[in-house]
């Protein structure tokens, strides 16, 4: 019998991170769900409530904290992939972008805090487990992080831009160690936290349509197997070819 698999998802309560668990889930991975809500009781997964961990992940001490609640969750176990999905962009009045003049000091820090450090802080602090079983690192990115967004705020998509940089940087470090470390960067998908006016962007994407969150967790998963083996310090744009 092959050994279960085991995944550490930041960001899991929605969208993208919801259909990333239902991937794993029915890939007969074990998923370790990290996010600041407490697990929703309508969530699809049977062990749910036991492998799920809250966390603030703009609280550096509560993220340390965390690291040794899933130490201490996989008791002696393996950890096969960690994908850092948790992100936040702050919005001003009714919803509107922030950007670099608007953005205050202490947004600049908390989307910094979670968009970029809580990763490295993350795979540092499980490093021996994933290099046990030469694992893998996904590190979600976006298409703000390459072009100025509608949306998405200054301090999102410069944050998402330093995650890709981050990203090319650990390739080189953990790649040694046997473990590969990829971020996607996901253009307009379809979830709950779309904006209005999205149905302009859609006009101007050579596939005329939104993603799904499933295309998006598919590649995660290929990314998370030995499918992608030979793939390290890629940055994989899922976007219906917007950025062409």
């Amino acid at each position: 019998m092959t050994e279960r698999k085991t995944l550490l998802l930041t960001g899991a309560s929605r969208g993208i991170g919801h259909a990333t668990v239902k991937r794993f889930s029915a890939a007969g991975w074990r998923v370790i769900t990290c996010s600041r809500h407490a697990f929703p009781e309508e969530c699809p997964w049977a062990m749910g409530p036991e492998d799920h961990i809250q966390v603030d992940l703009a609280d550096p001490a509560n993220t340390m904290e965390a690291i040794e609640e899933t130490r201490r969750r996989l008791d002696g176990g393996l950890l096969h992939a960690l994908v850092n999905n948790a992100g936040i962009s702050p919005k001003g009045a009714g919803g509107s972008r922030l950007g670099t003049i608007e953005t205050s000091l202490d947004d600049w820090k908390k989307v910094f805090q979670v968009n970029f450090f809580a990763p490295i802080m993350l795979a540092r602090g499980l490093l021996a487990e994933l290099k046990a079983t030469k694992g893998s690192v996904v590190n979600v990115t976006s298409i703000a992080g390459s072009r100025v967004h509608p949306f998405a705020g200054a301090a999102y998509g410069t944050s998402k831009a330093a995650l890709f940089a981050l990203t090319r940087e650990m390739a080189a470090d953990f790649g040694p160690l046997g473990v590969r470390v990829n971020a996607i960067a996901p253009g307009e998908i379809d979830t709950a936290i779309l904006s209005p006016g999205t149905e302009k962007i859609v006009e101007q994407i050579p596939l005329r349509r939104l993603g799904t969150t499933d295309e998006v967790a598919k590649t995660i998963y290929f990314l998370c197997t030995e499918q992608s083996s030979y793939l390290n310090g890629a940055e994989i744009h899922i976007n219906g070819g917007q950025h062409v």
